[in-house]
Parts: structure tokens; sequence; C-alpha cells
């Protein structure tokens, strides 16, 4: 086994020299999306390949340590690429803590791009310690030490602290939902009604459906206009890969017109250190290992799972936590709501496989396919109380 196992993702490309970066790139190039997906670039001297950084797509790639001719920077910064500095120190804590807030996350944003705040530099020290040419026990022993201190706050908050009297809810959908559209504002709708329910919120912590949901947490006191008004400010800087700093500005400038006492929580990684995590949720358990935060994810929605329409990594969390509760028995069975007919009957059929999977088991009479939040808000009423589950 690897001895960089678990910490360096598995599909992820370190590039460490330039005949590894031009080989990669032709390819790409060749390719009609022309994207350097999941690429690490560490330490290149790339002042002469401006003609490549201008023709690919960067968005989920990181650059660590690199040197760029006077436009180099601009041209990877303007697909979406990250542009970092490792450091040699921890920019992380590894001792007893307690969860993350979007202030310390973002820490400086006001006047620095995202690429300098807390949160970006974590990310690339965990990518730059997490290659076989520098990894070593201290660095890995350090990600471990972490993740377990998050875990531990985490459920410190769950069962004492700010969602020990509030159900969590879990609200899955993908990055990729946009601000300003119809099914961005529908999805902050539910934030509200699970908020107002008396439950609390519980996402992924990043960006597009996550964001919204933690986002109609933040807004459940306000009223229709204010709403209009938050969405308004917020689809001014819609991209939380190519606006990332932007975005981030323009979400603070909504937590201070219209500020809240509601508690949410977001569980995001930097694994998918690509999408920054969203500022609504006022609890946030990041880890590095993606396994871990997608397990305990699942496992503390104690109240319930919506999943909104989203790709592979939402596919995978109703099945994950289809698992647990097809081998569950009485009150460890987690009602399931599925929003979106046509789509999870049509473009994404999980539903029939799910109803398939569900029957003759106790759980399913806890699975429902819906078209509105209202709906979704009522089935999970109907369910009777759930203890929390402690399976893992």
């Amino acid at each position: 086994m690897s001895h960089i196992w678990p910490f360096l993702p598995a599909r992820a490309v370190n590039i460490t020299s330039l005949i590894e970066f031009d080989r990669l790139a032709a390819e790409a190039l060749a390719n009609p999306h022309a994207r350097g997906y999941g690429w690490r670039v560490h330490r290149l001297d790339l002042r002469e390949r401006d003609s490549i950084l201008r023709s690919l797509d960067l968005s989920e790639a990181i650059f660590i340590d690199c040197q760029y001719s006077p436009a180099g920077r601009e041209l990877v910064q303007a697909t979406g690429g990250l542009c970092m500095s490792s450091g040699t120190q921890l920019p992380f804590q590894t001792s007893e803590r307690d969860l993350y807030t979007a202030a310390e996350l973002y820490a400086g944003i006001d006047d620095k791009p995202y690429e300098q705040v807390p949160d970006a530099l974590i990310y690339a020290y965990s990518q730059q310690h997490s290659t076989p040419e520098v990894t070593d026990n201290d660095s890995a022993m350090a990600t471990t030490f972490h993740d377990y201190q998050i875990s531990q706050a985490l459920v410190s908050e769950v069962y004492d602290g700010a969602f020990k009297d509030s159900p969590l809810i879990g609200v899955m959908g993908g990055h990729a939902m946009t601000r300003g559209s119809e099914h961005y504002a529908q999805t902050v709708e539910l934030g509200q009604l699970i908020t107002r329910a008396g439950c609390a919120v519980a996402t992924g912590g990043g960006p597009g459906a996550m964001e919204a949901a933690n986002l109609g947490a933040w807004l459940a006191d306000y009223d229709p206009q204010d709403v209009d008004a938050a969405l308004q400010m917020l689809a001014t800087a819609p991209d939380a890969i190519h606006q990332r700093t932007q975005w981030a500005r323009t979400a603070l400038a909504v937590r201070d017109r219209f500020p809240s006492t509601h508690q949410s929580l977001g569980v995001p990684t930097w694994f998918y250190g690509h999408e920054p995590p969203n500022l609504f949720a006022t609890k946030i358990a990041k880890f590095f290992t993606n396994s871990i935060r997608e397990a305990i994810l699942l496992e503390q929605a104690n109240g319930g799972l919506i999943v909104l329409p989203g790709a592979a990594g939402t596919v995978q969390e109703i099945f994950q936590d289809a698992c647990e509760n097809y081998y569950a028995t009485g009150a460890r069975v987690v009602p399931m709501v599925l929003l979106g007919r046509e789509y999870w009957t049509e473009t994404m059929p999980a539903w029939p496989l799910l109803k398939a999977l569900a029957a003759g088991r106790v759980m399913e009479e806890k699975i429902a396919l819906v078209d509105t939040a209202e709906e979704a808000m009522e089935f999970i009423g109907s369910m009777s109380t759930l203890r929390r589950r402690t399976r893992w």
C-alpha cells in the first residue's frame, strides 16, 4: 500500500517536470474540451508557457510554487486556476479545537485575494505535502490529527452544542448550481423551510446548491423582499470557481446587510479544494480526507436527507446512505426525499433503483419522490422523531 494513502487524491495528476507538463498539455489540447482536470503543478518554471496556459481550461487545477511570465499568473486565474505558495509551517491546528467559521477560513478576504486567505493556504499546503517527493510521516500525521479533532468538534456540536435540540436535515446537491438561477432561489426557500420547522440545515459546505441551502437557513427570518435583495447582490458574482475572491466578498456583504442568529452546518473538504467553502454555514467542519467527511455528514443528518438534482457525487450520497438504511432497523432508518421527479426518473434515473432496493425493507416507507420543497418537508415531518444515529 502506498505510504501516502489516503492523503493523495487518487485521480489527481501531479506534475513535477516540464516534460510531464508539455506532454499532458499536448494531450489535453488534442481533446475538444482542453481541460487540465485534476492537475497539481509543482514548482515549475512556466515563464515560456503562456500559449499553453491561454488555451487550457484550468478551473480545477492548482499551481504551487511555480514561476510565471508577467501575464502567466493572470492567464491561469482567468479560467479559474489557483496559483499558490505552499509555505513551510503548518497553516492549520492539530490540537483540540472548535469547528471552523467563515471568518476564520476567509480571514483577510476584504483586502486580499482568495489565494491568500487561510482556506486557500491550507489547501496549497495539503497538496504540496501529499506528493511522493515531499510526503513525510509528520505531515501525514498532522492531517490525520486535524481530521480527528474536527470530527470530535462536530460530534460535540451535534450532541451538546449548537445542534443538540435541532434535528439535522441534510441537503445534498451539486456545486454547479449558479447564483441568480431559479433553482438556486428554490433551494434557498428549502433552507428557510427547514429552519423554520425547528430543524437545522446540513450540507457539504461548498458552493452551488450547498451554499443556497445554508443561505436559506441564514435568511430564515427575512421576508421575500429582503431575500430577493440578497439574491440580487449575490448574482453579481455568481461563479465560485472563476470569481472566488468577489464571490466570497459578495457573500460577506450579504451577511453584513442581513445579520442572522440561525445555525447551520457545512461539511466541506480540501479534497475538492478548487471549490471554496460557502460563507453562510455558521459551523464548518472541513476535512482533508473526503471519505471521512462523506460518512460523518450522512451519519449526523439524523432528521433526514433531501436530495436535489446533481451528478456523480450526489448519486454516490444517495446510495451511500441507502446502504446504511437498507441494513438498519426501526428508528435508525432516516427518511430520504429525492426532489425533482423528472430529473430522478428520466435524466438521472436513481429513483427506480432506490425504490427497488427499498422493497420489503423498513426503509420502503421512508423514501419519497417529490417536486417541491413543501412536499419534501411535509413528508419528513410525517416521520416519527428519530434518535441520533451513532453507527459510525
